[in-house]
């Protein structure tokens, strides 16, 4: 009996290859003879790197970056088994884990960069990768994907023909982007996970809806939108169409418009993304049970895509069962059975403090896969008996 077990992190706790491990154990604990497949997954955003790794045995590669102010930073990125396609996680080089201080006060996004995103695809390309799978979720930016661009070789030029200083800010000085340097492989693919539809610009835009979770004050929202609003401007004319308005657009402080404008790059939600990439419906073929789960499970889930609702709807094409082992349940979920989800079953067994549910995440959520099965077997069972 195989059991396919792909969770998501619980974030600030365990991450996803623990989690795995977690709800395997759990799952031999009442099935001892049955087959728990270890396939962590994520969204595209923090984390999602190991998850990849995990599951696919891609080889881990590191780099010396630039961090999102201007500090030199360690990060990593995954070389996929075909040789050709890369897995860059922006958060590794570029979000908000990156800034000293996670207080408000402690950063900058006026002049917080991507260049260091822009860097690990540059090294990507460096060894031959030819299709980089980006995900651009946790930023701690604003700067309009300038600074990975820059780091691809273009240009960002104020009127003395000067290269603009690292930020969002400095855009609003921006007189000219200069393309000649950006000499990129002809038949480059790059593929965005992106879960969000917001333009770049306005009050649905990057700067208004994400900047005040980066540090953003009323006063540099509204200043940051400017900057990205006259880079548009400038963006249109470098390369004669207008992007600004693209679902996803705004996403991580507008570098997914840099990437779609100036890499041709195509959008795509980040859990689908990320289960074609491991082969998810190969694993699923001959699986008799999924176990996934993630940190909550609310009233988001299942309408914005997450990860829970994206296994769901692959387990439910499949005909395959799935239960549900999350952190916590909150509120109104929706229709969950409908979504494809048979069962959920939080790891909190008794009341308890957020830092002691954290502190023993696995130990909880080894117990609560057991009581999820526990349960499914005896409805199994039941329903045999009863010829349903």
């Amino acid at each position: 009996m195989k059991i396919l077990i792909a969770p998501d992190s619980f974030k600030g706790s365990l991450s996803s290859p623990e989690v795995a491990a977690a709800m395997a154990a759990g799952t031999r604990a009442v099935l001892p003879e049955a087959e728990p497949v270890e396939l962590p997954v994520g969204d595209g955003g923090e984390g999602t790197l190991a998850a990849l790794v995990a599951a696919t045995g891609a080889q881990m590669m590191a780099r010396r970056v630039t961090g999102p102010l201007g500090e030199p930073v360690e990060a990593r990125w995954a070389l996929l088994d075909d040789g050709r396609t890369a897995f860059v996680e922006m958060a590794q080089a570029s979000g908000l884990s990156r800034v000293p201080s996670r207080k408000p006060s402690g950063r900058d996004v006026r002049r917080a960069t991507t260049r260091g995103t822009g860097e690990l695809m540059a090294a990507a390309l460096e060894i031959g990768a030819r299709r980089l799978l980006v995900g651009i979720g946790g930023s701690a930016t604003n700067d309009g994907g300038a600074g990975a661009l820059t780091a691809l070789g273009a240009r960002f030029l104020d009127k003395d023909e000067r290269d603009l200083p690292p930020g969002g800010e400095a855009l609003l000085r921006l007189q000219r982007i200069d393309l000649s340097g950006m000499r990129l492989p002809a038949d480059l693919e790059v593929v965005v996970a992106c879960d969000v539809t917001n333009p770049l610009c306005g009050p649905e835009g990057a700067s208004a809806i994400y900047g005040p979770q980066k540090g953003a004050t009323p006063d540099d929202v509204a200043l940051l939108d400017a900057a990205l609003m006259h880079s548009a401007d400038v963006a249109a004319l470098t390369l004669g169409r207008d992007l600004r308005s693209t679902p996803g657009a705004g996403a991580a402080g507008g570098l997914g418009f840099a990437l779609v404008a100036f890499l041709q790059a195509r959008l795509e939600r980040g859990i689908d993304l990320v289960l074609d990439a491991i082969r998810f419906d190969d694993h699923l073929a001959d699986a008799r049970l999924v176990i996934s789960g993630e940190g909550r499970i609310d009233h988001q889930t299942l309408p914005f895509y997450k990860t829970l609702a994206g296994v769901a709807r692959r387990c439910r094409h499949a005909g395959v069962p799935l239960l549900a082992v999350v952190g916590g349940i909150l509120g109104e979920v929706g229709d969950y059975l409908s979504a494809g989800i048979l069962g959920m079953m939080p790891i909190v067994p008794r009341p308890m403090s957020l830092e002691e549910a954290m502190r023993d995440a696995a130990a909880l959520t080894t117990d609560a896969t057991r009581r999820a099965l526990e349960l499914y077997m005896a409805g199994a069972a039941w329903a045999s008996r009863h010829g349903d």
